[in-house]
Order: structure tokens, then sequence, then C-alpha cells
């Protein structure tokens, strides 16, 4: 159910990114409007989703399963008010400093240029704090076994910018029609928000609006912390990706923002939906810290299975038909067959680390089932710092001396980053083997996979040689005939999840 709901979230999601392709393409302008997402978005990352899921959803989860409704409720209500009045504050203060911002993030923005990512970032500001009131309510319905909805409600955010692109009128004032999506994108978050109030307002029963201090509110106050830095130190590795993006020239921060989207899906699709369903089912396990460990160590190898079984051909096809998977979503009016091509060097680089990413968040989430918040923390910072360091050399260093044209560097700021989510996962890996015991997917199991993606590689590529010049059609029939390849040797090879798949697609 979560990965249906993020599915659908991010179905929306490609095709408002196809419409601001089509009607902005890859220049100043779009980049101008990528880079002003990134500031507003830091409080949805530091105070929402994964920050609020692994702090709130362990304890109130808890409570829910020792049947302690009362205090459930109390701790629900007071980490709503508490996030209300600190987002609310950190949006009037982010509005008032935005130009301080920009300059720290985006210090090759100038002119007029600077002047619309101000203004558009302005106006974001306000929605975004709305989204991390809609993180709160995935916290309370993921608690209750409610994956679905809160997973699929940014389609309303979604749909809203579509709607004001579509409906902005003139699409030759580029500027305007910006800033006017981006009130769409308030409006969307608002949306976004009121779809899942009935719901989570139904399962507590009532709401308590109360500053008052409780253990477990002490609990989860205290677990915010060390897990809000952890995102906060991510988004710093995302800035810095960003402010070196804005050195190399005015449309790299659109093509970063173009190959991230892609890049992440199957990490949102697959990591986050087995993570975010894990989550609460790892933090209720009872017994012995034996037969706790026992049961986190089959679930986690089980998940582990799962996301690669997804991923590593997602890796395969961003590496193999990249180009013509970034034609389906964006190819269209001012987005053209070359942007196509430098988005396919980013999110071929950004595919070598696309495993090990994924791995990581499901084992940082089962850190925070054991309530350690703090080992993730300092295995990010080692993460970060070599990724900002790797992708400075590569990005910025390495096409100069080597003479490599700007439109390439972006790929080396993906590829540090890449490398430094190896490092990553296999820290968190050694730090949870030495809690629970030995876990990890067989190195045989990878390397059927592997097989199989490279199989429905070399279909996809033939496909595509044999029907030149049709566009977003040739595109679809390759990444089509890459899916079916997949899935019919891995069943042939006698992979588990290939055999569960076909079984509950036929049932």
């Amino acid at each position: 159910m979560v990965a249906a709901g993020i599915l659908t979230s991010r179905l929306s999601g490609l095709v408002r990114s196809s419409v601001v392709a089509h009607f902005l393409g890859n220049g100043p302008i779009a980049s101008a409007w990528t880079a002003a997402f990134r500031i507003p978005n830091l409080l949805q990352n530091l105070f929402g989703e994964g920050a609020l899921s692994a702090s709130f959803i362990p304890v109130y989860a808890r409570l829910e399963a020792e049947g302690d409704r009362d205090a459930a409720q109390r701790l629900a209500g007071a980490v709503a008010t508490l996030l209300a009045l600190l987002v609310a504050t950190l949006v009037a203060v982010g509005m008032l400093a935005t130009p301080l911002l920009i300059d720290l993030i985006a210090p090759g923005f100038e002119g007029e240029m600077r002047e619309l990512t101000i203004r558009l970032v302005r106006i974001a500001f306000p929605g975004t704090g709305i989204l991390v009131l809609s993180a709160w309510c995935l916290g309370v319905l993921n608690s209750h076994r409610r994956f679905f909805l809160p997973y699929a409600a940014p389609v309303a955010w979604n749909a809203a910018i579509i709607a004001a692109f579509l409906l902005a009128g003139s699409p030759d004032d580029l500027p305007r029609l910006a800033e006017l999506a981006m009130w769409g994108a308030v409006g969307g978050s608002a949306l976004q928000l009121l779809v899942q109030l009935p719901t989570v307002l139904a399962l507590l029963g009532r709401l308590r609006i109360s500053l008052r201090r409780t253990e477990p509110l002490g609990t989860v106050l205290r677990n915010f912390l060390p897990v809000s830095l952890s995102r906060g130190v991510t988004q710093v590795s995302a800035y810095v990706d960003v402010l070196m993006a804005t050195l190399i020239s005015a449309t790299a921060v659109a093509s970063l923002g173009y190959a991230q989207l892609l890049s992440t899906l199957p990490v949102s699709l697959f990591g986050m939906s087995v993570s975010a369903a894990e989550l609460p089912a790892m933090s209720s396990a009872r017994g012995t810290e034996t037969e706790v460990a026992t049961e986190l160590r089959r679930r986690l190898d089980a998940g582990l299975g799962r996301i690669a079984y997804f991923v590593v051909p997602s890796a395969v096809a961003f590496m193999a038909i990249g180009h013509l998977l970034a034609a389906i979503v964006f190819q269209s009016g001012r987005f053209t067959a070359e942007d196509s091509v430098t988005v396919w060097s980013i999110l071929a680089a950004s595919a070598v680390g696309l495993l090990a990413a994924t791995f990581g968040r499901l084992y940082s989430s089962s850190f925070y089932a054991l309530r350690d918040t703090r080992t993730p923390v300092r295995y990010a910072i080692a993460r970060v710092v070599l990724g900002i360091g790797l992708g400075w050399f590569l990005g910025l260093r390495v096409p100069p001396l080597l003479g490599i044209d700007a439109r390439w560097a972006t790929a080396g700021l993906a590829l540090g980053a890449s490398l430094a989510a190896w490092v990553e996962f296999m820290l968190l890996r050694q730090g949870m083997n030495r809690r629970i015991g030995a876990t990890g997917i067989a190195g045989a199991s990878l390397a059927r996979l592997g097989a199989a993606a490279l199989v429905a590689a070399a279909g996809a590529w033939l496909a595509h040689l044999a029907l030149p010049g049709l566009g977003r059609l040739q595109g679809i029939v390759a990444a089509g005939v890459f899916g079916v390849l997949y899935l019919t040797t891995t069943y042939a090879l006698g992979v588990p999840e290939a055999r569960g798949l076909i079984r509950r697609s036929v049932r």
C-alpha cells in the first residue's frame, strides 16, 4: 500500500515535471524554479516526513500497541502544537531572510535570475510550512497502518501546480508563469493537508492541543534532534550540489533537478515504501533482546531482498537507456533531445550509488526502531563530507583539467554523491550487524538480478535501435521491453520476488 501510494504520487510528479519542462525548458528560468524549491524544502526535510516519522512513529506506535489510547492522543496533540508553532516562526524568518539564503545556495545567480528566485522562494515558504503539518498526518496514519492515503496525498499538490501552469495564460512571459505556478504550489499544499485531516481526526478520536511536557513527548523531542540533524546534514549535501551547479553553468541546476527527480524515484518507490512499512512493525517488536534481534534481522533481510529486486534493474536502466527515460518524461516544448542526453549523463552517475542509497534507508529505519537515532547521524555526516569533497573534485576540478565540456560536469557532482552513499551504507550495515547479528542479501542473489537486468538492457537497446525517430514512443517501447525481459528472466532464474510478483498479479 505504501508503494501504491508513492507510485500514484510519483506518477503525478512526473506529469508535473513534464509540464514544467514543456513550459520552462532547461534554461535559466527552469534553474530558478528548481533552486527556489530547495530552500523551503529544508523545512519539510528537517521537520517533516523522515525526521518526524523516525522520532514520532516509534513512540506513538508503542503507546497504541500497549493500548494506552489516552497517552497516544495527548502525544499526537502536543507534537502537532509544537510543530505548528515552530514552523510558523521559521516560515516568517525564512521569508524575511530570503535574499541572504539565495546568496548562500546560489551564488552564481545574478541580476534578474536572482531576483526571480527570491520572489519564488518567498511565495513557496508558506506552502512548505503547510506540508510539514501534512507530515504529522502521515505519522499518525502510518502508526495506524493506514499507508495509502498519506503517500498518495501529494497528488493534490502536483495537480494544483499543473493546473496553475495550464491556466496561467501566456506561456511567453516565463517569469510571470513561474510565479503563478508557485502560487499553485501553495494552494496544493493546503489541499494535501486537507485530504488527510478527516481520517486523522477520526483515528485520534479527538485532538488535544497542549504543550504540557510528558514522558512520551520528551522521548520524541530527544529523538527528534539527532534525526533532524541527520536530515539536515543530508540537506547540506543537496544544497552544496546546487551551489556547485550554479558555478558550472546557468542550466546545470535545472539539469540536476530533472535527473534527481528520476533517480530518486526508485529510492522513494521501493526504499521508502519498504522502510515506511517496516518502521512501525519493527518498533512494535516484543520479547527478549534476542527475540527482538531475531525479528529485526528477519524483517531487515526480507526488506533488502524486495528492495534489490526493483532497484538493481532501475540502476541498470538509468545507465543503459537513461536518455530514453528522460525523453519519455520531459522531452516536449522547450525541452530538447540534447537536454535528454545531458540528463542521461547525470542519471548514469547517480545510478552508481542507487542501491546503496536505497539499502541505507532501510538500515536507518532499523536503527530508529531500536531507539538509536544518533548512529545514523554520524554515518550521514561521514557521507556528506566525503560526497562534497568528491563532488567538488569530480564536478569542478576534473572537467577543466581534462578539457571536458561544462555540459557534462554536473555528472561529476552526482558521481561523488554515489560513491559517498556506498560508504554510508557499509557503515550502517556494519553497525547494525554488531547489534543484531549478520544481515544482508547474498552475493549470488545480487548476481542473478544483475544478470537479468543486463539481459533486459540488451533487449531494450535493440528495440531502441529498431525504432529510430519515434520520439517518446521509442522510449516507451524500449522501457516496456526492458520490464518484460527482466520479469521473465528473473522468473526463469527462480528469483522468489519474481514468482511472488506474478502470483499476486494473477490472483
